[in-house]
């Protein structure tokens, strides 16, 4: 089965081509809109939609040739439809809907941060264990899951104020570095070997997030004149303990022996030394390949593929959310 997947959800316009009965991923185009966003500091929703309706035929197109197939050759078309930027959501659900009534395909809506928790076994289908833990961490998001079966989730943690991705982003803006945040403050973290200004860590319940008051120290010591490249680096160290040091809580309170972290900022070099530490200590760690951390179709068609085998199609008149909770089902 030949799956098309559609993605949209924010500032990247990806699709893939994805084929469910050798579990491979045949293509993955991204067409990115940093260059349009950056003046702005950030993703600017209008902007965003209107440039996935410009490129998305185009991608659409460049999918199918790199794949080696045509518009027939296609079994399922799957697009995320929720959560995430409402204008930018109905491009590519129209889009995948126009598709599936005009070639008659079985047609399947997706949850983006379901999308995201089975991005780790892309092409490693056979390795998704019965029960896992599953940190997803984005510039949208910073959630944790308990998946106790395929497609059961238990909300067990999540960011009560901005996601650490956004934090990134928002630090760099302070600092003056750019945006996105998340590549350019790693690459300083790579490349900085002084010493590291002590950072707070949030006091917050269970396994919650806060990273506003990380923001906010960073930014006192900004106007104390404290060097651009050691704020940066000592953003990343906190951030990633933080990070880390509520999910060991949670690996240790839930006895879990398999953990998956996916999302944009698991592509952090610190984050992933640190999982792969993990993974020494005989934890079963699943990070995805770094094509697959940020926004991409391929999770979609991936996640896609898999629910429309379980639960079948779904109406041509399902909408657009751009909030939903992924419930336990």
């Amino acid at each position: 089965m030949k799956v098309l997947g559609i993605d949209t959800s924010c500032d990247d316009t990806s699709i893939a081509v994805y084929d469910g009965e050798k579990d491979r991923v045949l293509s993955n185009v991204v067409s990115s809109q940093h260059e349009f966003h950056q003046p702005f500091g950030g993703i600017v929703p209008e902007i965003a939609a209107r440039k996935h309706a410009e490129n998305i035929d185009l991608v659409f197109q460049e999918s199918l040739q790199i794949a080696g197939i045509e518009t027939k050759d296609l079994d399922l078309i799957t697009v995320t439809r929720t959560p995430g930027l409402l204008p930018a959501l109905l491009v590519g659900l129209t889009f995948g809907k126009g598709l599936s009534y005009c070639l008659s395909l079985p047609f399947k809506a997706v949850h983006h941060i379901e999308a995201h928790i089975y991005s780790p076994f892309i092409e490693k289908r056979k390795e998704i264990p019965d029960k896992f833990l599953a940190l997803v961490v984005s510039g949208g998001h910073t959630l944790m899951f308990l998946v106790e079966h395929p497609f059961k989730y238990t909300l067990i943690g999540k960011t009560l104020d901005d996601a650490v991705g956004e934090a990134y982003d928002k630090v760099a803006q302070m600092l003056d570095l750019g945006y996105p945040g998340g590549p350019v403050i790693d690459n300083i973290y790579k490349n900085y070997f002084g010493e590291y200004v002590q950072l707070p860590k949030p006091k917050v319940e269970g396994f919650n997030y806060s990273f506003s008051g990380l923001k906010s120290a960073v930014k006192r010591l900004i106007e104390k004149g404290y060097p651009k490249e050691q704020l940066a680096a000592s953003f990343q160290k906190t951030a990633i303990e933080y990070l880390l040091g509520k999910l060991k809580k949670a690996i240790d309170y839930y006895k879990a022996e398999a953990i998956a972290v996916s999302g944009g900022v698991s592509a952090n070099s610190l984050l992933r030394e640190e999982l792969l530490k993990l993974k020494e200590k005989g934890k079963k760690v699943f990070i995805p390949d770094i094509k697959y951390t940020s926004d991409n179709g391929a999770m979609v068609a991936f996640v896609g593929y898999m629910k429309y085998l379980l639960e079948g199609e779904d109406p041509l008149t399902i909408s657009a959310a751009a909030r939903s909770i992924l419930n336990s089902n």
